[in-house]
């Protein structure tokens, strides 16, 4: 069973400058828990990777973040599908864990709790740390433009951004369209 890597904000849910605080602030991009539900059915198996330091700052409890996924998760299953984990990161920029993308670490767990290696793996995400983390560990990035999309498909035009060349970064409006591409690729 191949393995799908998904960021959150931004790529399953409007993402907000201000934190996505609870249950009330999470809104799904449409057609992203269909698209979700239809990598399962395809034979996926579909992770989450998040950055999350709102729970650090307090902006957030663990028990608000735990009844988003629950959410998260109840509806991909009323679509027919579901999330085989939902890896976050709490810590702070600056604390120099190894888990906050664009490190490693998250991946790592990922690869390690669901027995799949990675390589070779779809990590669809909105911004250059998702791609960064996806090329470290030598998954196929693929961007979506709903979040901070727009601006990293900017900063892939740069050249003194190391991520290879925007070509090579397949680029879709959101998760749902991305997921009608790969899918009938």
């Amino acid at each position: 069973m191949p393995l799908l890597i998904l960021d959150r904000d931004g790529v399953i849910n409007q993402d907000s400058d201000d934190y996505i605080r609870c249950l009330d602030d999470w809104q799904p991009i449409p057609g992203s828990i269909e698209a979700i539900a239809s990598f399962c059915q395809a034979g996926y198996t579909v992770a989450v990777a998040t950055n999350q330091s709102g729970l650090s700052r307090g902006y957030f409890t663990l028990d608000d973040l735990e009844a988003i996924h629950d959410r998260l998760r109840e509806l991909v299953a009323e679509q027919g599908g579901d999330i085989a984990g939902i890896f976050y990161c709490p810590h702070l920029p600056g604390e120099g864990c190894n888990c906050r993308k664009p490190a490693t670490g998250l991946l790592q767990a990922i690869e390690l709790e669901l027995g799949h290696p990675l390589t070779g793996s779809y990590f669809i995400g909105d911004s250059l740390k998702d791609l960064q983390a996806a090329r470290a560990m030598h998954c196929k990035p693929v961007l979506v433009l709903t979040g901070k999309g727009e601006k990293t498909r900017n900063q892939l035009q740069q050249p003194d951004v190391a991520l290879d060349t925007p070509e090579t970064v397949p680029i879709y409006p959101d998760l749902a369209c991305a997921a009608q591409a790969l899918l009938d690729a």
